[in-house]
Parts: C-alpha cells; sequence; structure tokens
C-alpha cells in the first residue's frame, strides 16, 4: 500500500494544488494507479517532493528545478548561484531599509529619488517639487549627484525665486529680460564653482536626446509661457557667456544688471 495524494502532501508538507502543478509541469512523475483508479505514491515519489519543496523553499524557480533533474547529485554550482543571488538580494532589502529608516527619521518625500529627497528642503514649491521628481527619474548618478548639490546650495536668491514663481503669463518684456539676467548670472557662478552643472544629461540613462525631450515635456507642463521664456533667454545669456577658461577671472559674475 502506498500513500493517495492528500496523504503525500501532508507527509512532505505541501498542498494538494502544488503535487498537481509538480505533475502538470513534470516535476513530478505520475504514479500507478490502484484497481479503484486513485493513484498510488511510493518513497520514491516523496523524496522526490521532499527534494523539490526544499528547493523551491531555498529560492530555486520551478524551471531552476526542472534544470537541476530528478537525481540525487549534489547541485554544487547552482546552490553558489543561488546564495550569490540572495546576497544581492539581502544587499537591496538592506539599502531598502536604510532609505525607510531616513523617510521616517526626516519625514522625506516618497515621492523622490533617496539622494534627493535628502538634499530637497520643506520650502519647495509644489511646482519646483514636481521637477526634481522628474529630474530624479532622468538624470544619472552624476547628474543626480551634481543636482543634489544645487538643491542643498545655500546661494540660491529666494527674491529672485519667488518672483519667477509669481511670474504673470503676461509679463513685459523688460522683466523677462532682468529675471533672465539674473538667473544667467547666478547659474554661471554655480557653474564656474561647478562645472559638471554643464552636462546635465550626459549620464541619462535613456541618452541626451530623452532627457532633453522628458525634461522640455515637464517643464512646459510645469511653467507658464513667460516662465519658459525667461528660462530660454537666460539658457542663450549663459551659453553666451560661458567661457569655462576664462570666465573665472571676469569680475562681472555673480552680479546683474541694475533695475
Amino acid at each position: 500500500m502506498g500513500w493517495s495524494t492528500r496523504e503525500i502532501a501532508e507527509l512532505a508538507g505541501t498542498s494538494l494544488r502544488s503535487v498537481r502543478h509538480y505533475h502538470d509541469v513534470g516535476l513530478l512523475p505520475e504514479p500507478e494507479r490502484r484497481s479503484n483508479g486513485y493513484k498510488q505514491y511510493g518513497v520514491a515519489h516523496l523524496v522526490r517532493l521532499l527534494r523539490i519543496k526544499r528547493l523551491a523553499d531555498l529560492g530555486f524557480s520551478l524551471p531552476q528545478i526542472a534544470e537541476l533533474g530528478d537525481g540525487d547529485e549534489h547541485p554544487a554550482q547552482a546552490l553558489r548561484a543561488l546564495d550569490e543571488d540572495l546576497a544581492a538580494q539581502a544587499d537591496r532589502l538592506a539599502q531598502l531599509r536604510a532609505e525607510l529608516a531616513d523617510i521616517l527619521e526626516h519625514e522625506l518625500p516618497t515621492d523622490l529619488p533617496s539622494d534627493l529627497a535628502a538634499a530637497s528642503t520643506a520650502t519647495l514649491s509644489e511646482t519646483d517639487r514636481n521637477l526634481v521628481t522628474v529630474m530624479g527619474r532622468t538624470l544619472g548618478a552624476e547628474g543626480r549627484e551634481v543636482y543634489a548639490d544645487l538643491l542643498r546650495g545655500e546661494d540660491t536668491d529666494p527674491e529672485l525665486t519667488e518672483e519667477f514663481e509669481v511670474l504673470d503669463p503676461d509679463a513685459d518684456e523688460a522683466t523677462r529680460d532682468r529675471l533672465a539676467a539674473r538667473f544667467a548670472d547666478a547659474v554661471l557662478a554655480r557653474a564656474t564653482a561647478d562645472p559638471r552643472i554643464t552636462r546635465f544629461g550626459l549620464d541619462a540613462p535613456g541618452g541626451l536626446p530623452r532627457y532633453l525631450r522628458t525634461v522640455r515635456r515637464a517643464m512646459e507642463d510645469l511653467y507658464n509661457p513667460a516662465q519658459l521664456d525667461v528660462m530660454n533667454r537666460m539658457i542663450r545669456l549663459f551659453r553666451a557667456r560661458w567661457d569655462p577658461e576664462t570666465l573665472a577671472e571676469r569680475p562681472d559674475v555673480g552680479k546683474h544688471p541694475e533695475t
């Protein structure tokens, strides 16, 4: 007398559904049937079922178990590969726990990458936070590092930032030129201190064209036409004046026209 499907499932500490699934995918051979039509499992089936369950508990997928075959050879290579995979997962879990602890301790926003969330301040407007979120998804590792330094910068002019945020869509030319010039001076000063900001997007995972398209679309959605125009003017001014070899010697860096 052998065991029924229910009995062998109980002995192996698994479920009827799992035993049937192992049959369906070819991991567990079908047993002979008794005269009454019921399956009759033997010791070989139990040993095979226990091995399947043990390997699955260790972390092997069913296709991986199938690749190991139904022999009882010690799968040293497969076990070492699994150990490396589990070690990587453990490192990732440890990193996630560290990020979670940071979020809880400092009440950081959960919609930002950890490096940018830690650099962001509670004074960021909703628009700025949304832009930071997009930038975090498009920049590469170096770009995020530089961007985080920018967010942490203590030389940001709060009056300039506020004036830009409330800029009327119908702002006149003089106002746009004035804001663009002041922003260009600020960017020039930053670029002189850290030229890496001029390389934004070069290490973007999706490539520079995709980075530029993504950021452009985000800014078109977040800012009004006058604000976009100010930023475009600022970029033109910056490009016209940016000379990394001689800029540091220029006395006008960091200054802006009198208003």
